[in-house]
């Protein structure tokens, strides 16, 4: 086996510049898809994430009989709240938990009147790891002690043309479905470039919320935010197990649309790496093929010389084998060292006039690839390269002594 491998070795340089176009070929397509892996991962981190931000956390829990009622949003106390908080907290992958009280009601000034979702927050706990905080366009952030303010978002204070400092008249229903109307101040408005999220979602503190809806000392759920997206069903399984009776959920059990477009975001990059992985294939097919027509004498020399067809098919399966793996090792540095690069400075972005999604993503992406998904893509590319050698070891197996002699 060894002096096969020395054979091949030989025969893979005897056409250098053929060789290296194949290498360079086959490293920068691993390359160019490590890139786009990095890429991906960061914009769905950059997007997802901050989509999980937006609705408050990647796990939320509630009281029980609340998730086939979510979409009303009903004000259903959660016992122990605060025990709730720190059971979350015991969690390694957990970042903050904070509690909320979210329902729905309205928001008027002379201007009009719009339905929105009322969240009252927990401000402190929730400025390093949301979103609210770090967009105010005028005005300021909540704190935990407001009474009577109001936190708009930048799209329903141009709807209904308030400032801040201006009053509105905000409208809930309490717990024993009782309207509450209160005159509020507005003490600040957050500018995400989402309207339908600015529009439609008002924030006030939770001390607020619990005097307005009747809920004294209590709230209706707690959000947890953990490292990063798809860290949830390890932290599911363990709240669940550590607090039993309570409705434990992830952000895409009660989201599902946006679970949906993360499948699409997977499949169009699978789709995407399976093209690039038929090129890299393609091409060192091609190679091996041009060595098995140009070569023939020399297998035909081989043969008679007593190597086993079984010994020709290794031969040319190791040549394969060879350009595979060394295009894997280039590509997979390359690649590695570019995803590490951006990874630390970022890719200027600019959402510009796209959807309301790629507003999520911020100015910069920052890639994240792990180690696995390089080391899966490298041995993908060297299991095409072992595939791709297959017909033409095949055909140089099959080739007869005396006929290959005389091929001229």
């Amino acid at each position: 086996m060894g002096k096969l491998l020395r054979m091949a070795w030989r025969n893979v340089w005897r056409h250098g510049r053929r060789t290296i176009i194949v290498l360079v070929a086959t490293a920068l397509g691993l390359a160019f898809l490590l890139f786009f892996d990095g890429l991906f991962g960061g914009s769905k981190q950059a997007i997802f994430g901050n989509a999980v931000k937006l609705q408050g956390g990647n796990v939320l829990i509630h009281a029980p009989g609340y998730r086939e009622r979510a979409r009303r949003m009903p004000l259903l106390h959660l016992p122990d709240d605060e025990a709730v908080v720190q059971a979350a907290l015991a969690q390694a992958q957990v970042v903050a938990a904070s509690r909320r009280i979210k329902t729905g009601g309205m928001v008027s000034s002379r201007e009009g009147t719009l339905p929105v979702s009322i969240i009252g927050i927990e401000p402190e706990r929730e400025a390093d790891t949301g979103l609210l905080a770090e967009n105010v366009a005028r005005g300021r952030y909540l704190t935990s002690g407001d009474q009577d303010v109001l936190f708009v978002g930048q799209a329903l204070a141009d709807r209904l043309e308030v400032s801040v400092g201006d009053r509105v008249t905000l409208v809930g229903r309490t717990t024993h479905e009782q309207m509450r109307r209160r005159t509020m101040t507005v003490v600040g408005i957050y500018d995400l470039g989402l309207q339908e999220v600015e529009k439609g979602t008002v924030y006030v503190s939770l001390a607020e919320a619990q005097t307005l809806f009747d809920l004294h000392d209590q709230a209706t759920e707690v959000v947890v935010s953990l490292e990063r997206v798809g860290q949830e069903e390890a932290v599911l399984a363990s709240l669940r197990s550590t607090l039993p009776g309570y409705e434990v959920d992830s952000w895409y059990t009660l989201n599902p649309e946006m679970m949906q477009a993360l499948a699409v975001n997977e499949e169009v990059m699978g789709l995407f790496g399976l093209v690039v992985l038929l090129i890299a294939a393609v091409g060192i097919l091609n190679l091996l093929l041009m060595s098995v027509f140009e070569r023939t004498r020399e297998i035909g020399i081989l043969a008679a010389l007593g190597l086993k067809r079984r010994q020709i098919l290794a031969l040319f399966l190791e040549e394969g084998v060879l350009i595979g793996l060394m295009g894997a090792l280039v590509g997979s540095l390359l690649g590695g060292l570019v995803v590490w690069y951006f990874s630390w400075v970022g890719l200027p972005w600019s959402a510009g006039e796209y959807s309301e999604l790629t507003a999520l993503m911020g100015d910069r992406i920052y890639f994240r690839m792990g180690m696995a998904q390089l080391l899966g893509r490298a041995l993908t590319v060297a299991v095409i390269a072992v595939l791709a050698a297959l017909y033409p070891a095949w055909q140089a197996s099959r080739k007869e002594p005396a006929e290959a002699l005389h091929y001229v």
